[in-house]
């Protein structure tokens, strides 16, 4: 990410924090504006243009999305104002506001959860994978799939999430859009996340061990995503971003092994 378009999404990010009446309706409008965007280079070039005369993008914003909520027009407004590295930097950054908007309206839910359960059974399903990553599939039949498997089963914000990002991949793998739409909840939330590796389901006490550990370790409350890894042999294997705590039998095995080979 240029640093055009980091600057650029933490003024477009503060604009939403700072947004009344943000709903699921915003989210899902965030979700088109992102979509249409993508879809006409024209557009996207239009609005990405920082040599633009000043106001002209905003102008344009009001025209096409005439017909969205004024939360949603002043978010998009606020964005195409900034200065983006390029157009492709302004359409992840505007489907990163539709992301936030959703976690925004539905502060209860356990989205982070819920897209991880989500990720774990596309990982284990190469069949769903395929049907939901396809460069050949109809976008709008893998949103209905989607709709289809979390209805009832997951929250609206999460159904919301993860039927857009289907629809709109841009040539990203299923698994790739889950991962980041959870960082970016998890963000939102001022929450870290960690992905632990271990042969057994952790009890609350460990859970709330690791967790403490953890945040005071990375300084910041910590969402800990579990992970049922028979290959795990004793000990827990961590992950927190590029970040790798292992602390397994296996790993100490292998690295006495590296330095008996050496």
């Amino acid at each position: 990410m240029g640093s055009a378009t980091t600057q650029a999404l933490v003024a477009s990010t503060a604009t939403l924090a700072q947004a009344k009446d943000v709903t699921l309706d915003t989210a899902g409008e965030l979700f088109t504006v992102a979509r249409l965007v993508g879809e006409s280079g024209q557009l996207s070039g239009a609005l990405a243009d920082p040599a633009a005369p000043e106001g002209l993008r905003e102008k344009l914003v009001a025209s096409v999305f005439a017909g969205t909520s004024s939360t949603t027009r002043q978010v998009v407004s606020i964005a195409v104002a900034q200065r983006w590295s390029d157009a492709e930097g302004l359409v992840a950054g505007i489907e990163e506001l539709a992301i936030r908007a959703a976690a925004i309206a539905e502060p209860k839910s356990d989205i982070e959860g819920e897209l991880f359960s989500f990720l774990r059974i596309i990982a284990a399903n190469a069949e769903l994978e395929l049907a939901l990553g396809g460069r050949l599939g109809d976008d709008d039949a893998k949103g209905a799939l989607v709709e289809k498997l979390l209805g009832g089963k997951a929250s609206a914000a999460t159904l919301l999430i993860v039927s857009s990002l289907v629809r709109q991949p841009r040539g990203r793998r299923v698994r790739q859009l889950l991962n980041r739409a959870m960082k970016i909840v998890s963000a939102q939330g001022g929450r870290i996340v960690a992905t632990v590796h271990t042969a057994s389901p952790l009890s609350a006490a460990q859970r709330t061990r690791l967790g403490d550990a953890l945040a005071g370790r990375y300084d910041g409350q910590v969402s800990i995503n579990e992970v049922i890894d028979p290959t795990v042999v004793g000990g827990l294997r961590v992950q927190v971003a590029d970040d790798v705590i292992d602390g397994s039998i296996s790993a100490r095995l292998a690295d006495l092994r590296q330095k008996l080979a050496g």
